[in-house]
């Protein structure tokens, strides 16, 4: 009877497992093998190098550059993006009347593709589009975004945000739609005001959310690549080439994709410890 049941739940995990070895396992493997080969075109061989690729990179500095620059993003959208949905969440989950009205139209750009959306924006963002028309209106004058080294990464991060911030904002609305109101309730009995109310018995209870929402914002800023290349294709001056765009720019334009694989690997130990890291931060504050 038992080793029934052991059958039974093993052709229920066995798809699955199959899948994520084909689709997950083998791919990394392989991404893994090839970063330690290299591959001649005009030869057509493929000699053994070891760990050759990853020096290569590290003494690189255009992929210094290219590290430095997603280290910068990453550590500006993140905080960025997380308060303004937190923020978000709390005015309309109870503050603002109408709540659903406008979790609809926050929620809108998220629907939106993410390449239209991004065409969109490079349309504002021209000389000539929406937002330079009503600064203009205003009396600030024009600006370059997109073509100026000092705009061009905030553009992006706006953009960026104007997309993510609906999606992450469903998650912690859905965290505070479990906090029971019994705590709100006490709070009030006992004299508690909202600040103190929102640190002692929201922020604690909303620390699951939290946690998911942290973890895959910066796992999906890691993973920007369209709107780099629809908006800015790096530049100017390489102040936006991400990671990702550095990625598929070794891969598919220079073609050296050992090279492209090295950095790939790469990029996966560093979110792995980055998300092991936050992790840990958050257990040990008593998420369990």
């Amino acid at each position: 009877m038992r080793d029934q049941q052991w059958l039974v739940a093993l052709a229920f995990v066995a798809p699955g497992a199959i899948a994520l070895v084909l689709l997950r396992v083998v791919p990394a493997v392989d991404a893994f093998l090839d970063s330690l080969q290299r591959t001649s075109v005009l030869r057509q061989t493929t000699s053994w190098v070891g760990l050759q690729n990853y020096v290569d990179l590290l003494q690189d500095p255009g992929f210094r550059q290219t590290v430095k620059v997603t280290a910068i993003f990453s550590l500006i959208v993140n905080p960025i993006q997380i308060l303004t949905a937190l923020l978000i969440a709390l005015l309309l989950h109870k503050v603002l009347p109408g709540g659903r009205v406008w979790r609809a139209f926050v929620f809108i750009p998220v629907a939106v593709p993410a390449a239209v959306s991004t065409i969109i924006w490079g349309i504002a963002f021209q000389p000539n589009g929406l937002i330079n028309a009503f600064l203009d209106v205003i009396g600030i004058g024009r600006q370059p975004f997109l073509t100026s080294p000092q705009q061009a990464m905030w553009s992006v991060l706006v953009m960026l945000s104007w997309i993510g911030v609906g999606y992450w904002m469903i998650f912690l609305i859905a965290g505070l739609q479990d906090i029971p109101a019994s705590y709100y309730e006490a709070a009030k009995v006992d004299g508690a005001g909202t600040w103190r109310t929102f640190v002692n018995i929201t922020l604690p209870l909303l620390r699951r959310p939290l946690a998911f929402v942290l973890v895959a914002d910066t796992v999906s800023n890691f993973l920007v690549f369209a709107p780099i290349q629809i908006l800015t294709n790096g530049g100017p001056e390489n102040t936006t080439r991400l990671v990702m765009f550095d990625i598929y720019n070794k891969a598919y334009q220079v073609g050296d994709v050992n090279l492209a694989q090295a950095e790939v690997v790469l990029l996966v130990l560093v979110m792995a410890a980055i998300v092991s890291v936050q992790f840990w931060l958050l257990n040990r504050r008593g998420v369990d």
